[in-house]
């Protein structure tokens, strides 16, 4: 039934008509740009496919499946999102999602707690490198809110941060984010951007993943 969720969620059409802030759509977890790895092909917008699977599951359009309940801080655009979410599970395959809208320190209270169903969340690296993604779903992650755990997810992070060659790490990295959007206990939507304005007179000012910029290294020109 995740899965179901998740491939009937159109990213494109989030990021292009609510977002507008030049988002990316995110089948995977971990963003694109890091230097060497691959990401799994992830999640995509398959409608038909997400009701073959809910009807799999034994809730053919919806049907005995009960009312679900999305979890949200608040925010206009995360309302806009939740409500996008809802009109597309409903459109897509008949289940009936309800919003319940709380301040930031009351969600996060929730999430610790698990008193959710499903839950808007965010995930900032600290470092460039799959890792800092792919390690808070390990069942021992201080940051696993989902109660998702497996033991061969854990071991493939274990290896990984047991071996320093990027060649052999990384290809373990993408066998874990491979099975974590096989079990589907998150729902990856878009990857962030930050929006700002620059003078045509800021010179070396350079987008970066962590949106970090060394002021040593811009400058003003006439």
């Amino acid at each position: 039934m995740r899965r179901a969720l998740a491939l009937a969620l159109d990213r494109a059409t989030i990021v292009d008509r609510i977002l507008h802030g030049g988002q990316q759509p995110a089948p995977a977890f971990t963003p694109p740009g890091i230097a060497g790895y691959t990401p799994p092909a992830g999640f995509a917008y398959q409608p038909a496919e997400a009701r073959r699977l809910l009807a799999e599951a034994g809730f053919p359009s919806g049907q005995g499946l009960p009312k679900l309940e999305l979890l949200f801080n608040s925010s206009e655009t995360h309302r806009a999102l939740a409500e996008a979410a809802q009109e597309m599970w409903r459109r897509e395959l008949g289940v009936e999602v309800g919003l319940t809208n709380m301040d930031n320190t009351s969600v996060l209270a929730a999430r610790r707690t698990g008193s959710y169903q499903l839950l808007r969340s965010v995930w900032t690296s600290d470092f460039i490198d799959p890792q800092s993604f792919l390690g808070i779903w390990t069942t021992d992650s201080g940051n696993n809110y989902t109660g998702w755990s497996d033991a061969i997810y854990d071991d493939l992070l274990r290896q990984a941060g047991a071996t320093a060659d990027n060649a052999r790490r990384f290809p373990l990295l993408a066998q874990a984010e491979a099975r974590l959007l096989a079990a589907a206990p998150l729902i990856p939507l878009y990857h962030y951007t930050h929006v700002f304005a620059l003078h045509p007179a800021v010179r070396g000012w350079s987008p970066t993943l962590l949106d970090h910029h060394p002021y040593k290294h811009v400058w003003l020109e006439e």
